[in-house]
């Protein structure tokens, strides 16, 4: 029985360490950090020192957060961390607690301001260099900065906020009220990648060229000379996860491909076909699709379907590694939006959003040692290695499938007969899509299974059948999406089809919820 380790160390010549205090957008600031070519990682607000400075951080980012820096419980940070010499940037929360550690002054504010604003820079300062003088800013705060720090200048200000960013160009140490890393902040990119290149220094060396040769030796460190099996589903995740330990350890590794029965129409086929034809590894086909729906059967909680389907894959990968020799390692296509919605560790301020079956769902002890490379990648991150390695588009531009497959896509109880309902009607959704001229082309679209039902007519008779919900949105790493504006006549045509060809369904509904609030799936 062995450990689930950590992600394996990435190539970097500098680290960001976020501190999440609850913040809405946290994982979209680790985003816009890394698409200014520097990589970051999240902890909770609450790391010790200790676990902070072990990320040796060129910079540390402190995010906003719900709660309030005036309440008497306010969350807080090391107080090391103003004191360390790193360059700080304070957003929103942040900016406020940094004031308020540092002596500066704070109030309720009687008008709150949430929404849009005209952000005018009133000093020169490295943070807003290239930025026009007056821009929109997207402001979202209760309290107020009114009298900044000792040492600290007032950099820019918005009607309602005259503190809107300070800085300490001494220690680097800055803050800003509004939200940078949002897309309605004009200049928010630029405040970023300016506080990291310009402040703190850090070279935009993030680059995922690196990060494939540093990997695959990482790899082989790990390792050694161990058998290695690699969880394959088939999508664009374990296919990158496969390519780089097959990179690594050649005939080391054995790919295991479960056919759970939750599959889309004729995914085991293509899946086997690809991975054997194309990449040309090696890969064992398991039938396992009674197994996991005598699993399933009675279990109408989603926590607990995922839990479920994670512990019998493991139970399946032990099963399969002791007909092989020596197998000690699993590989695993995790990335690093698994990790963090299932839960943060340790932390006041997280929460959890749902168990991914891969990270959340394993079983507390196992007797494989986990491999998984991707650990620390966003979704559009592991495209860019897929193509770095040479992979067809077929595989890397796949749209994404949930590991418990149809399981979250039928609400309520999983049985044979409602994974054929909603598999018929998602290869409807997926062949439409994918048959239309669409710009952009959702980035992923499926069908539902609800548990409800609703009176109908068809050839004059009553009916009383199913609702499927159609969900199709657009996004760049799944962390945060849009609803997918599709053409009437085409909604039209799926609808039509679904109830015309797919049994025991009389009613279409279209998901028109952006992420958040909802998530990309339904359970």
């Amino acid at each position: 029985m062995v450990t689930q380790p950590n992600a394996i160390a990435p190539v970097r010549t500098a680290t960001v360490v976020i501190l999440d205090f609850g913040a809405q957008y946290s994982q979209l600031i680790a985003r816009r950090v890394r698409e200014a070519d520097v990589y970051s990682e999240i902890l909770p607000h609450d790391a010790s020192w200790e676990a902070i400075s072990a990320r040796e951080p060129a910079a540390i980012v402190l995010t906003g957060g719900p709660e309030s820096t005036l309440a008497p419980d306010a969350l807080g940070v090391d107080p090391r961390v103003f004191s360390s010499g790193i360059p700080v940037l304070g957003i929103c929360y942040g900016m406020q607690l940094m004031a308020r550690e540092l002596g500066g002054t704070l109030v309720r504010s009687q008008h709150r301001e949430f929404g849009a604003a005209t952000l005018e820079v009133v000093a020169q300062s490295p943070l807003f260099a290239g930025v026009a003088q007056t821009s929109r800013a997207w402001m979202s705060h209760g309290d107020t900065v009114v009298a900044p720090p000792p040492g600290f200048a007032t950099l820019a200000r918005t009607t309602g906020c005259a503190q809107a960013a300070i800085g300490d160009a001494t220690r680097k140490l800055y803050g800003v009220q509004f939200h940078p890393e949002v897309v309605h902040t004009d200049a928010g990119k630029s405040v970023i990648a300016n506080f990291l290149h310009e402040i703190a220094g850090i070279a935009a060396a993030w680059k995922m060229d690196s990060f494939v040769d540093t990997t695959i030796a990482n790899i082989k460190a790990q390792v050694g000379g161990g058998r290695v099996i690699c969880a394959l589903s088939g999508g664009v995740d374990s296919a990158v996860a496969a390519t780089l330990v097959a990179r690594a350890v050649g005939t080391q590794l054995t790919c295991i491909f479960v056919d759970t029965g939750l599959l889309r129409a004729n995914e085991g086929d293509a899946v086997v076909a690809a991975f054997r034809d194309v990449l040309h590894l090696d890969v064992v086909r398991v039938d396992a699709r009674e197994r996991f729906l005598a699993r399933l059967a009675g279990v109408i909680d989603p926590e607990e379907k995922r839990i479920r389907i994670g512990h019998e894959f493991i139970a399946i990968f032990e099963e399969e590694a002791n007909k092989l020799t020596d197998v000690g390692f699993l590989v695993q296509g995790t990335l690093y939006p698994d990790v963090i919605e299932s839960k943060t560790p340790g932390s006041k301020a997280g929460h959890k959003i749902k168990s991914h079956h891969n990270v959340g769902g394993l079983p507390e002890h196992m007797a494989l040692t986990l491999v998984e490379p991707l650990r620390a990648l966003f979704k559009d991150e592991v495209r860019e290695v897929g193509r770095v390695l040479g992979l067809p588009d077929a595989i890397v531009q796949r749209q994404p499938f949930p590991g418990p497959g149809l399981a979250v896509r039928v609400l309520g109880e999983v049985t044979a007969d409602r994974v054929e309902t909603v598999r018929a009607a998602d290869k409807i959704v997926t062949d439409e899509i994918e048959a239309a001229t669409l710009d952009p082309k959702p980035w992923q679209y499926f069908a539902v299974l609800t548990p409800l039902q609703s009176v109908g007519v068809m050839g004059d008779g009553r009916t009383y059948a199913n609702l499927v919900a159609v969900r199709a949105i657009t996004s760049e790493d799944g962390m945060t999406a849009d609803w997918a504006r599709l053409p009437h006549a085409l909604l039209e045509k799926i609808s039509t089809r679904i109830v015309n060809e797919v049994a025991g369904v009389n009613r279409i509904a279209y998901d028109i919820t952006s992420k958040p609030p909802a998530t990309v799936e339904w359970e």
